[in-house]
C-alpha cells in the first residue's frame, strides 16, 4: 500500500480507476517493474533492426504469398557507426524511430514519472510497444502495403510522417519535462500546471503521442496505416484517456481545474480538438 507521504487519495468512481492506465496520486516506489520497461523498451530496437536488416519473419510472409521489398543499398554517410548498420535510408529512418521513441520512453519511465510501474504492467507495455512497432515494419517490408519502393527517396510519405513523428515525440517529451519541473517544485504542490505546453492543449502529452504514433505507421505503411493508427490512439484518448483523468483533475482541482478548460479549450492536438 502507498505510504500517505508517497501519495494523494484518489477521489474517482471505482470504474474509472478500473479504467485507467495509471494509478494517479500513488507515488509508491516500484525499482523491479521499472527496471524491467527500462530493459524491455532498451532492447526492442533489436527487434525491429533484425526484420529491416535480416528479414525476421519473413519468411512466413513468403509462406503465404506475400512478397517483401529487397535491402535496398545500404547508407553511406561516412559515419562508421550508421554506415555499419547495412541499411538502406528508408530503413534507417524507421529504425531510428523505433530507437527514438525507446529512449524517449525510457526518459519518461526513469526521469518523469512517479507513479508505480508493476513489473507485469512493464511487460504489458513492452509487448504492447514492440507489437505496433512490429505493425510498422511489417508493413514497410511486405510490397503491396510499403509506403516505399526503395526508390525516388525521400517520398512523400515518408516526409509527412516524419514530420509528425518528430513534432509529436518532442511535443510529448518537453510537455513531461515542463510538468515535472513544476511538480517538483514544492511551492507547486496541489497545483495543476497550465503553462509551458500544456497552454496549448489540456493533455498535449496524449496529442504528441497520438501525432508520432500516426507518423511511424505512415512512413511503414503509408497513409492508409498512418491514419488507422492515429485514428485508433485518438479514439482511445478521446474516449476512455481524456474523460477519465478529466475526472480526477475535477475532483482533486476544483475551480481551478474549471478555469484551465475555460483557458485552454483544445484536449489534444491545439486547434484540432
Amino acid at each position: 500500500m502507498p505510504s500517505a507521504q508517497n501519495s494523494v487519495h484518489d477521489p474517482r468512481s471505482e470504474a474509472s480507476k478500473k479504467r485507467d492506465l495509471i494509478a494517479r496520486g500513488d507515488y509508491t516506489p516500484t525499482p523491479a517493474g521499472k527496471a524491467v520497461f527500462f530493459l524491455l523498451r532498451g532492447i526492442e530496437p533489436y527487434l525491429q533492426y533484425s526484420i529491416l536488416a535480416h528479414g525476421l519473419g519473413t519468411s512466413v510472409l513468403h509462406r503465404i504469398g506475400l512478397r517483401t521489398l529487397r535491402p535496398g543499398l545500404p547508407t553511406n554517410t561516412g559515419i562508421a557507426l550508421i554506415d555499419g548498420l547495412g541499411l538502406s535510408p528508408y530503413r534507417l529512418v524507421l529504425f531510428g524511430m523505433a530507437v527514438g521513441a525507446a529512449v524517449k520512453q525510457n526518459i519518461w519511465v526513469a526521469a518523469l514519472s512517479g507513479e508505480p510501474m508493476p513489473v507485469g504492467g512493464a511487460v504489458a507495455v513492452g509487448a504492447f510497444n514492440a507489437v505496433f512497432n512490429s505493425i510498422s515494419t511489417y508493413a514497410f517490408m511486405i510490397r503491396a502495403t510499403s509506403a516505399s519502393l526503395e526508390s525516388d527517396f525521400p517520398q512523400p510519405a515518408l516526409i509527412i510522417g516524419s514530420a509528425l513523428y518528430v513534432v509529436g515525440i518532442t511535443a510529448e517529451l518537453v510537455s513531461e519535462i515542463q510538468r515535472k519541473r513544476f511538480k517538483s517544485d514544492p511551492k507547486n504542490k496541489g497545483k495543476a500546471y497550465t503553462g509551458g505546453l500544456w497552454s496549448f492543449a489540456r493533455h498535449i502529452n496524449y496529442g504528441g503521442y497520438t501525432l508520432w504514433r500516426a507518423g511511424y505507421a505512415l512512413v511503414g505503411g503509408g497513409y492508409a496505416l498512418g491514419a488507422l493508427v492515429g485514428a485508433f490512439f485518438f479514439w482511445d484518448f478521446s474516449q476512455r484517456a481524456v474523460p477519465i483523468l478529466n475526472e480526477y483533475c475535477q475532483t482533486r482541482y476544483g475551480p481551478a481545474w474549471e478555469k484551465f478548460k475555460k483557458d485552454t479549450p483544445y484536449r489534444l492536438i491545439p486547434f484540432v480538438y
